[in-house]
């Protein structure tokens, strides 16, 4: 096969070619998110054909979305690489990109949600599956869009690596059998991971991490129950349909939209606090979910909950990044998404359980909006807390330096701090005389 020549660059380009990158990415998302949440239409079908009940007819979908986070199968061999790719090539307009990127999950909802629901009063739900089986391989396409690129960390990073292995495959050849060697393999084998996931032992990802978890257990079943609590409160199918459109337009709005507006200046510095924001808000909208009895009342939840669903999941890598950086943003996102996977598995189940059990949506809603609200004040705790510290160190700093602590206290400072410093250079002076009595 052909040798894939990388692109060589210091820095992000933040456009060229990563524009390209960009598209696939959107593609990619297209054919994985939007095709996994549409499946939620078929869920009165599944029931009604298998026979089951609301938590066992669940874990179709719940296993689906685990799968793609947790292993490196299908989809999850796309969708992951795809967006750390967008991270290489992009910097400055990063929240931009990740927007348009992910707003393809929107689209995909908005338009595949009317006609998955036609292809199945067309086709039944298997003709209506191996149609979206044949539209999900143009994931092919999107492939040949991924050119690679080395930044300047990575070449450094990279010939660290192959410096190692230089010196590995020597020490193998002079003494194959050696303990030492042996010793040193493992030594370089154990340096590199370190490196690679040394971001596992840094407290903020650990926190952001933990977050994630409560998030990804209670973004999860309102794709999977919003159709059938819409059918349940005597909506019919094709309204229930255009109810997971609205959700998929608005999140593409979201994702752009929110992107664009945390790259300007004035919110650079606050994408942390917007995507804390962003995740409560959605939480909310839960909470509201259980009072809302009507299509005209449904339609404002899905535009708003679509709207922050989609500003959220665009900061997701953004956050990400200004924890751990570029370097490790695709190990570290690939743990991120890998953290999706358990409360993706039994979210929806644990929420069919809950309806089955109570005859009612209102507890399951209930408990995934205090999931994400609970996600939401962890981070914002968190980072309070680190602030609190670094002010504090910085207090600390200033106690054991006097003279950078008057350098703080206005115009008395300049004459203070000259006076120290006379009586400095006045005992240095005796000091030298006593040594020198000539």
């Amino acid at each position: 096969m052909a040798k894939v020549n990388r692109a060589r660059s210091t820095s992000p380009p933040d456009g060229g070619w990563g524009w390209m990158v960009v598209a696939g990415c959107f593609l990619v998302t297209i054919c994985t998110r939007a095709v996994t949440r549409c499946i939620s239409i078929f869920f009165v079908d599944f029931q009604t054909y298998f026979s089951q009940d609301y938590a066992q007819t669940a874990w179709i979908h719940s296993i689906v979305d685990c799968v793609t986070m947790l292993c490196g199968l299908g989809f999850a061999l796309c969708y992951s690489p795809a967006i750390a790719m967008v991270g290489k090539y992009f910097s400055r307009r990063k929240a931009l990109a990740y927007g348009i990127s992910m707003s393809g999950s929107g689209i995909g909802i908005f338009i595949l949600a009317p006609v998955v629901q036609l292809l199945i009063e067309q086709f039944s739900w298997r003709g209506a599956l191996l149609i979206l089986g044949g539209f999900v391989l143009n994931l092919c396409v999107c492939g040949a869009l991924m050119r690679p690129i080395t930044l300047k960390d990575d070449q450094t990073t990279s010939e660290q690596n192959h410096v190692c292995r230089t010196e590995t495959q020597g020490f193998q050849r002079a003494s194959p059998s050696s303990t030492w060697t042996k010793e040193w393999v493992q030594t370089c084998l154990c340096g590199s991971l370190q490196q690679e996931y040394s971001f596992l032992l840094m407290s903020d990802f650990v926190v952001l991490a933990i977050s994630v978890l409560f998030m990804a257990y209670g973004c999860s079943p309102l794709f999977v129950y919003l159709v059938p609590y819409a059918l349940s409160i005597g909506v019919s199918h094709q309204q229930a349909a255009f109810l997971m459109s609205i959700l998929g337009v608005i999140d593409i709005i979201g994702n752009i939209t929110f992107g664009w507006l945390t790259d300007r200046r004035c919110l650079k510095n606050y994408q942390y606090i917007c995507y804390l924001f962003a995740i409560g808000m959605d939480g909310l909208c839960y909470l509201c979910l259980p009072m809302l009895q009507s299509l005209p009342l449904l339609v404002p939840f899905a535009c708003t909950f679509g709207y922050f669903d989609g500003a959220y999941v665009t900061l997701i890598p953004v956050v990400t990044a200004e924890i751990v950086g570029t370097t490790s943003l695709s190990s570290a996102l690939g743990v991120v998404y890998f953290l999706h996977a358990v409360p993706y598995l039994v979210s929806p189940p644990i929420a069919g359980w809950l309806v089955d059990t109570t005859g009612s949506y209102t507890a399951a809603f209930l408990l995934c909006g205090f999931s994400m609200i609970f996600s939401s004040v962890l981070l914002g705790f968190a980072r309070l807390v680190k602030k609190m510290r670094k002010t504090q160190l910085q207090f600390l700093a200033k106690e054991s330096d006097p003279k950078l602590q008057l350098w703080t206290n206005g115009s008395v400072a300049y004459s203070v701090a000259r006076e120290l410093d006379q009586k400095d250079g006045e005992s240095v002076a005796i000091a030298m005389l006593g040594s020198n009595p000539t």
